[in-house]
């Protein structure tokens, strides 16, 4: 029983790897799934064999260039295999997005985010998943994973938003969003999170791209993603609550109600209050529009002593922070996304400033930093990335007529 079931292991694990490899890399040849896999030959044969006559893969015979010589045989993902839909939560909107097995992209819509209660928060989300479905005339029962994405602070193994900047500690159970006839698992991350992922898999098709790595998203809230490659080859992804780390003792007052948090002095929020003199225990506003700080951004450009020391402030806070990751978790490069990106010139010295009060810094110098200003993808790129990889072992695992290569 035990050899049957160490068996059985090793057939989703290598079926695991031949899918993960279709998706990263597209439609594969034999012998280049045997190369992106490291597996054998003969395994890589037994698992594709297994995969299509249980639907999950389909091939496609690709004609060589001048019509000559034997057709190329191509595996690829069944795009009607399954679906997944992604719901992306931002401050002021909510948006949708219905896609196949294969990774393309079906629908997309994007609604106002709404005001109300938990109760009404969860109705709307549920109505737009109903949609999400009828519009490209899927049946509900064939999506495989309703993928969340938010700001706040996410239940470690449950779909529930703990703690977020709009709901503040009431909770938020995104499970409940699902109404009769939904098999989907519905899974919650943290946005940056996905982030994160998402260049640690671009990092991984880079020659000597970054194995660890760390995303800041810079906005209304403040997040850190933590990406790793361990020496498995297994991608470790963490986002510790980087925002509402203490910057401060009994500073500025934050969202979260705490005082002196990195949020209560990087946010944009906080950017509006330090540029206005706002008084530090003024509690704050759940949503800043952009405009609003870029006005403040054009007034700091323009020689504005307040408007510039509130980005000078913002700025030290996320040095400081970047220090403490560093040394608890060692030297990594730092991509830096989210809206707030477009003020890096302004938050530059600052950061830089935090960063070398630090004997870490003093000692291993600075980390590499990096902007990327298109944060969309990359929690879109995420959502797939992380979605897919658990549909993936969720259907390995569910096909019991599949053999063991080799059997």
């Amino acid at each position: 029983m035990l050899a049957k079931s160490s068996t059985e292991l090793v057939r989703q694990q290598n079926s695991a790897l031949v899918l993960s490899a279709l998706r990263r890399h597209g439609r594969l040849a034999h012998t280049e799934i045997a190369d992106a896999t490291r597996l054998a030959s003969a395994t890589v044969s037994a698992i594709t064999a297994e995969l299509e006559r249980a639907r999950i893969i389909e091939k496609i015979e690709q004609q060589s260039a001048g019509g000559r010589g034997r057709p190329r045989v191509l595996f690829s993902q069944r795009r009607d295999c399954g679906y997944l839909v992604t719901v992306i939560i931002s401050s002021d909107s909510i948006q949708y997005s219905l896609v196949d097995y294969a990774g393309t992209l079906l629908d997309r819509f994007t609604e106002p985010r709404g005001e109300g209660g938990t109760e009404a928060f969860i109705a709307s989300i549920s109505a737009a998943l109903e949609r999400a479905v009828e519009r490209s005339r899927i049946d509900r029962r064939s999506v495989l994973i309703v993928s969340i994405s938010s700001k706040g602070l996410p239940h470690p193994s449950e779909p529930v938003l703990v703690w977020s900047p709009v709901f503040g500690s009431q909770a938020v159970d995104f499970s409940r969003a699902l109404g009769p006839g939904w098999n989907a698992k519905v899974i919650l991350n943290n946005e940056t999170l996905l982030v994160a992922g998402a260049l640690l898999e671009r990092e991984a098709r880079r020659e000597a791209g970054a194995s660890t790595l760390a995303a800041l998203s810079l906005g209304h809230s403040i997040g850190l993603g933590i990406a790793r490659t361990t020496a498995s080859g297994v991608n470790e992804i963490s986002a510790p609550n980087f925002g509402h780390m203490l910057h401060v003792p009994n500073g500025a007052l934050c969202r979260c109600g705490a005082r002196g948090c990195i949020e209560a002095y990087a946010g944009f929020y906080a950017v509006l209050r330090t540029a206005f003199e706002v008084p530090l225990d003024t509690i704050p506003a759940k949503f800043v529009p952009l405009g609003e700080i870029d006005k403040i951004a054009a007034r700091a450009r323009q020689g504005g002593r307040m408007a510039q020391l509130a980005f000078r402030q913002a700025g030290i806070a996320l040095g400081n922070g970047i220090s403490r990751l560093l040394s608890l978790h060692g030297h990594m490069p730092v991509f830096i996304t989210g809206p707030g990106t477009r003020h890096q010139d302004l938050l530059e010295a600052g950061i830089e400033e935090g960063l070398s009060q630090t004997q870490v810094v003093r000692l291993g110098g600075m980390p590499g930093l990096t902007v990327v200003p298109d944060e969309a993808s990359l929690v879109f790129e995420g959502h797939l990335n992380l979605a897919f990889s658990i549909a993936d072992q969720d259907i390995i695992a569910a096909k019991p007529h599949m053999q063991a290569a080799g059997e």
